[in-house]
């Protein structure tokens, strides 16, 4: 469902409310810097202790509180290849719920823009690559992260639905993968990137020769620092409308080893890699086509070995307080 109206924007008024849902996960944090950094002076954020986005009437009565003229949307339930394939049914019904909450509430206040923020990983799993925002709904998606998908896809629909029914002016912003401060670097739910800096970076205090990673090494992944993808956001929430969504991404890839002798070599380990290719790969490649960001005057700052080098800074110095 695509709508072919497009609104005259102007840039957000940095002293209206702004509601930025998931404000202390990985992205969410991000965007609140960002926004700061940017000058806006009535942010608000809930923890999910706070505001459970899964009652839909707390949710509701939040909204009716606060009033919020923008919205960003970047809570979410996430995780690594192990944890959607073991809880898909969690990974599916919960980021569903909180979607449908918060759209709903900000639809019922008549919200003037909202970014929905979403995942690479609601494109087919052999889509063409790069993958252009037009691959979406043409093919298979990747089994292992299916449920989570459907539920992005679904978040997807509801903005271009409001859209066409209501007429206001709510986007959605599609990243790569994300790294930088704030990662979940847990050994059961983080990410490949976040799960290569904590394996390298203990085998190298434990002294361990060798480090064993999961698949063949071979997949091609894009990743992109959390700080780069929040200026995306605040870019397009500033400059771009339409129904479309937009990848959000650097346009750049490597193979998984190549990744994992950047990260060994940035967290100063010498020992040997080995792969147990019993584990399941993932996606062969995800590079997305950034054509589309880039026409609307926006492209990636941070170069890969400077992301990780701060990333690995940031852990370092968080290692205490970090999810186990």
């Amino acid at each position: 469902m695509v709508d072919v109206e497009t609104h005259a924007i102007t840039p957000l008024d940095r002293d209206a409310t702004v509601y930025i849902a998931g404000h202390r996960g990985l992205a969410g944090s991000a965007i609140w810097r960002r926004f700061e950094a940017e000058g806006f002076t009535n942010l608000v954020g809930r923890t999910s202790s706070e505001l459970d986005l899964r009652d839909r009437q707390a949710v509701f009565a939040f909204f009716r509180e606060i009033k919020p003229t923008y919205v960003v949307l970047a809570a979410a339930k996430v995780g690594g290849i192990l944890a959607n394939s073991t809880y898909p049914v969690d990974f599916l019904t919960e980021n569903l719920q909180l979607q449908v909450n918060v759209m709903d509430a900000a639809l019922e206040q008549r919200v003037e823009r909202l970014l929905f923020l979403g995942s690479s990983c609601i494109y087919p799993r052999d889509a063409a690559q790069p993958i252009r925002e037009d691959s979406l709904l043409t093919g298979y998606l990747e089994p292992t992260n299916a449920a989570y998908a459907v539920a992005k896809i679904a978040g997807i629909t509801q903005v271009q639905s409001v859209r066409q029914q209501y007429g206001l002016s709510w986007i959605s912003a599609m990243p790569t993968n994300l790294y930088g401060p704030g990662d979940n670097f847990s050994p059961a739910g983080s990410h490949v990137l976040p799960a290569l800096i904590r394996r390298y970076d203990e085998a190298r205090e434990s002294g361990a020769t060798s480090v064993t990673n999961w698949g063949s090494g071979r997949p091609r992944r894009e990743f992109m620092h959390v700080d780069d993808m929040a200026a995306a956001c605040l870019h397009l929430l500033d400059e771009f409308d339409g129904p479309q969504q937009v990848n959000v991404g650097t346009g750049k890839d490597s193979t998984i080893s190549e990744i994992a002798e950047l990260v060994a070599a940035v967290v100063g380990y010498a020992g040997a890699t080995e792969w147990d290719t019993t584990k399941p790969d993932g996606t062969p490649q995800k590079l997305l086509d950034v054509t589309k960001l880039a026409e609307a005057g926006w492209t990636a700052q941070i170069g890969l070995r400077a992301g990780l080098e701060s990333t690995v800074a940031w852990y370092r110095g968080h290692r205490d307080s970090l999810r186990s």
